[in-house]
C-alpha cells in the first residue's frame, strides 16, 4: 500500500465569463470556458500516525486553520468512511485569490491523491458531491483527465461542465497586478455595474466552443467582471494595455481577477512580454496551453 505521493494541480483562465444577475438563491449563473495552463501547484500527500488529523504546510504563504484542503479532507473522510491522519506539504506557485482557481485546482488533486492513495475507489457521482461542498470551481478540475487537464465549457454556478477538445497551441502570460480583490467583492461590483443597466455584448453561449476553436485575433469574449473591477483598479487596466502594447493577440482578466492574461503568436513574444512586465514591477508567469 501506498504511504505518500505527489500531485500536481494546474490554474485555469476563464476565457470569456458571462455573469447572469443573481439568482433568488444568491448565487450567480455564469458562462465560460475554462482551460487548464502549465503554471501548476505541487501537492505532497503522506500519510501519518494520528487521530484523524490533516496537517497542511505551506511556506510560501500563511493559510487559515481551515481551508480548501481542510475542507476536502472533512468531506472525503464522510464520504469514503475512513479518517487516516495526513500531512500536505503544498508547493504553492498558483497566485492566491487571482481568478487562476489555485484553490479549487489544489482541492481536486487532492481529492485524486487521497483516493489513490487509500484506495478508497470513489464514484465520480461521490467526488462531485465532496466537490459541492467545497468549491464551485471544484467540479471543473475534477471532470480533466487523470492529469489534471482539460478545457470545458462551464454554466449554471460552475456545476454543469461539458468537456470540449482543449487547445495546446496557446502561449499565454499570466500578469499579476499588484491589487487583491475578493470573490464577494467582485460579484458586488458586478451586480452594481449591471444595475445601471450597461449593455454588453456577450457571445452567444451556443458560439463559445467555435469562436474558442477560431483564430485568436478573431475572438471576441468578454469578461464581466473586467470593467467594473477596472473601474476601481486602474492597474488591471494598465497591465491589459502593456499586454496590448507588447503585441498579445487577445488580453483579458481571468475569472474574478486580479489576474489577467495575454495569449501570444509564439512562445518568443510571451517571453519577451513576460520581461516588458517584470521590468516595469509586475510579477507574471509565462505559461502555455495544456
Amino acid at each position: 500500500m501506498l504511504h505518500d505521493i505527489v500531485v500536481s494541480a494546474y490554474a485555469k483562465i476563464n476565457i470569456g465569463l458571462r455573469v447572469l444577475p443573481k439568482r433568488s438563491d444568491g448565487y450567480h449563473d455564469i458562462e465560460s470556458i475554462f482551460q487548464t495552463v502549465s503554471l501548476c501547484d505541487v501537492l505532497h500527500i503522506e500519510q501519518i500516525h494520528g487521530n484523524g488529523d490533516c496537517i497542511v504546510i505551506c511556506d510560501s504563504m500563511p493559510l487559515p486553520a481551515k481551508n480548501t484542503l481542510t475542507a476536502t479532507y472533512a468531506s472525503f473522510c464522510r464520504v469514503a468512511r475512513i479518517c487516516p491522519s495526513i500531512r500536505v506539504v503544498l508547493e504553492k506557485h498558483i497566485p492566491a485569490g487571482a481568478g487562476l482557481g489555485g484553490g479549487s485546482s489544489d482541492a481536486a488533486s487532492f481529492l485524486r491523491g487521497l483516493d489513490t492513495l487509500f484506495k478508497t475507489g470513489l464514484t465520480f457521482e461521490q467526488m462531485q458531491t465532496i466537490a459541492g461542498s467545497v468549491g464551485s470551481d471544484v467540479f471543473f478540475f475534477l471532470s480533466c483527465d487523470a492529469n489534471g487537464l482539460g478545457s470545458a465549457v462551464v454554466t449554471g454556478r460552475g456545476d454543469t461542465v461539458h468537456r470540449i477538445r482543449q487547445r495546446s497551441d496557446l502561449n499565454i502570460v499570466v500578469a499579476c497586478p499588484a491589487v487583491h480583490s475578493s470573490t464577494a467583492e467582485a460579484y458586488a461590483l458586478v451586480d452594481e455595474y449591471m444595475s445601471r443597466e450597461m449593455q454588453i455584448q456577450y457571445p452567444p453561449l451556443g458560439m463559445l466552443e467555435a469562436m474558442y476553436r477560431d483564430q485568436v485575433c478573431a475572438w471576441s469574449f468578454v469578461n464581466s467582471f473586467e470593467i467594473p473591477l477596472t473601474e476601481k483598479y486602474p492597474v488591471i487596466g494598465k497591465t491589459l494595455t502593456v499586454l496590448r502594447d507588447c503585441g498579445a493577440d487577445f488580453v483579458q482578466m481571468s475569472g474574478s481577477g486580479s489576474a489577467v492574461f495575454g495569449v501570444f503568436e509564439t512562445s518568443v513574444a510571451a517571453e519577451n512580454a513576460s520581461a516588458v512586465l517584470a521590468d516595469k514591477g509586475i510579477m507574471s508567469h509565462c505559461t502555455f496551453s495544456c
